[in-house]
């Protein structure tokens, strides 16, 4: 982690105590988050991870009536389920979940949430999948487990990309490996292996746009690739950005795509100076356009946000967000790592969008 934390001690920090941990975010437009979750179970350690957001027609989950929920990992625990105000309304100990991403898959029982997370768990490393019935309503579950040779699972993203739901699986090793997932007659998981490439180091964030076809990975103290969805491309790729110590420091961590109106952005998070850099996608397929970085700072929503590992975003409405939210893990929380829901709003006006 290369979080900017600084440590006051000595005669000036005798009026705030013995020593005292003060978070700075990197520089930035500033934003402030809305609100934010109550901290991961595991205190006192690097926890919380990666969110994933989900947003659909009004149901009924953990007995909440609610038109979406955030998962998030506590990678030394489980998964948890948040609502749209970050209350805690599940809470799975499903093992070291890591990255986490959530998509609809269209079944022959009916519509199906899927979430998938890579595990880290001994023994069963991999990807672990849950499911909902957004129909039905109740609770998420486990639906099942991949198995991989990936020696520890890191990052983790799916979308549906031509009529198929793809998951990409990064690891620690810099490994990439990209599976297609169905459920068979009787609604169980099927799975295929389509892809396989390296990256060339440890790699973790990954987002996949799927209008155009494009996969974007995080190779974390290189930068931003971009590659092809069409598993016949191979290991083809495209530097968006190198971890320049400007735009971007190392460690590169977490990715998302946003869709706002005809407008779709990528956004990253900037681990190593705690900001987070954004791009527009032109449809046209050209290069990703630089349009700046934002930071989050303390605020009546929640305290500042540094050393970003995960985050999701999503355009249009969710709970008390009309237009879009953006959702990251924040290291430096005090009581414990958490995740913060940020207005997409607030960041688009930030940087002149």
């Amino acid at each position: 982690m290369n979080f900017r934390t600084f440590i006051l001690c000595g005669a000036a920090a005798g009026l705030l105590g013995a020593c005292a941990a003060v978070d700075v975010p990197g520089p930035g437009a500033v934003v402030h988050a809305t609100l934010e979750t109550p901290s991961v179970g595991t205190r006192n350690a690097d926890a919380a991870d990666d969110p994933a957001i989900w947003a659909g027609p009004s149901t009924a989950l953990a007995g909440v009536r609610t038109s979406g929920f955030v998962a998030g990992t506590d990678k030394k625990a489980g998964l948890y389920i948040y609502g749209v105000d970050g209350a805690v309304l599940q809470y799975l100990p499903e093992g070291l979940l890591n990255n986490v991403d959530v998509a609809d898959l269209p079944t022959e029982g009916g519509p199906l949430v899927v979430l998938g997370a890579s595990d880290r768990t001994p023994g069963q490393e991999g990807i672990a999948l849950f499911r909902f019935d957004p129909v039905a309503g109740g609770e998420v579950t486990r639906w099942g487990a991949i198995r991989t040779d990936l020696a520890e699972p890191y990052g983790f993203c799916m979308r549906p990309w031509r009529s198929e739901l793809h998951m990409v699986v990064t690891g620690k090793d810099g490994q990439v490996r990209q599976f297609v997932l169905t459920a068979d007659a009787q609604g169980a998981p099927r799975v295929r292996e389509v892809r396989r490439f390296a990256v060339g180091s440890i790699s973790e964030g990954c987002a996949i746009a799927a209008d155009d076809g494009h996969l974007f990975v995080n190779e974390e103290l290189v930068g931003v690739w971009r590659y092809d969805m069409d598993p016949a491309s191979g290991d083809a790729r495209v530097l968006v950005q190198a971890a320049d110590g400007e735009r971007l420091t190392a460690d590169v961590e977490g990715a998302a795509v946003l869709t706002d109106g005809e407008s779709r952005y990528l956004i990253v998070s900037s681990q190593g100076d705690s900001a987070f850099g954004v791009w527009r996608l032109p449809r046209t397929g050209e290069a990703p356009v630089w349009v700046g970085r934002f930071a989050v700072h303390a605020g009546p929503g929640g305290d500042a946000v540094t050393g970003t590992d995960g985050l999701d975003a999503r355009g249009g409405a969710f709970g008390a967000f009309p237009e879009g939210v953006v959702v990251v893990q924040d290291d430096v929380n005090d009581g414990g790592q958490n995740f913060k829901y940020i207005d997409w709003r607030d960041i688009r006006t930030a940087l002149g969008l």
